[in-house]
């Protein structure tokens, strides 16, 4: 679907936040990005929305039918705005897009698929912080992206609440087919969720390794509490150390 080639990012200030990075991405995957806070997880998403430009290197699309307009984000906060209701913080896109004819269809379709169709014309001031999290992945799925960027969207909520979504999440990537790429700092979560798990090194960030989560879906808490999972997690955390140790010899040499 699209790779990136070499991308390096030194900000103004002259923090490297990346450095020869390489990954590609495949139509309708689930990937993860793995890495400690500060490895450039985030950038990485800015540089394939498109939000910022990487110092070096390059990003390609690889089908020509995507693009970066074909793209949703989902922030690490809500970020939705309080003086509106939620169908129209939802409909944000599709007014920024000109309101496209089908936009009421749309955005009821959205909240459906969260399970927020009650909850249409609440402010964001009512709601819990998960379900103001469903709120900004159906306002990130109100344009029928086909790629979705997830920068740690449930890093700030319980645990319940969280394994709740990952699962609500799961269900919806498998009946839309979408690509999605996940910023994380979870173990836990980057297996739970993915096929590939991408690990990162601390700053400057590129990719340590690379590796395929092999467990059918649908998964659930059968999964989750599995000697299988147990292993995967294992074999994640290992490689998660293994790169931030080279990267405090590389830092220290």
């Amino acid at each position: 679907m699209l790779a990136l080639r070499n991308i390096a990012k030194i900000f103004p200030n002259g923090v490297q936040a990346l450095a020869d990075l390489n990954f590609e991405l495949t139509g309708g995957e689930f990937a993860s990005l793995l890495g400690p806070s500060g490895c450039g997880k985030s950038t990485v998403l800015r540089i394939i929305s498109g939000l910022t430009e990487p110092t070096s290197g390059k990003m390609e699309w690889l089908d020509s039918a995507r693009g970066p307009q074909q793209l949703g984000y989902v922030f690490q906060e809500p970020t939705l705005m309080p003086w509106a209701s939620i169908a129209r913080n939802v409909a944000l896109p599709l007014k920024l897009q000109g309101w496209p004819e089908n936009a009421d269809k749309r955005v009821s379709e959205a909240l459906a698929r969260v399970g927020l169709t009650e909850f249409k014309g609440v402010y964001p001031r009512e709601l819990s912080g998960g379900m103001k999290m469903r709120a900004s992945i159906a306002r990130a799925l109100v344009t029928e992206p086909n790629l979705l960027l997830m920068d740690e969207p449930f890093a700030a909520l319980d645990e319940i609440t969280r394994f709740r979504l990952n699962n609500d999440l799961l269900a919806l990537w498998h009946s839309l087919q979408k690509t999605v790429v996940f910023v994380t700092h979870s173990v836990f979560e980057s297996v739970y969720l993915s096929q590939r798990v991408i690990v990162m090194t601390s700053r400057p960030g590129r990719v340590f390794t690379q590796l395929m989560i092999d467990a059918p879906y649908p998964r659930d808490e059968r999964f989750r509490t599995s000697g299988a999972y147990a292993g995967y997690c294992r074999r994640v955390s290992e490689a998660l150390a293994q790169a931030m140790g080279e990267s405090a010899t590389a830092e220290r040499a």
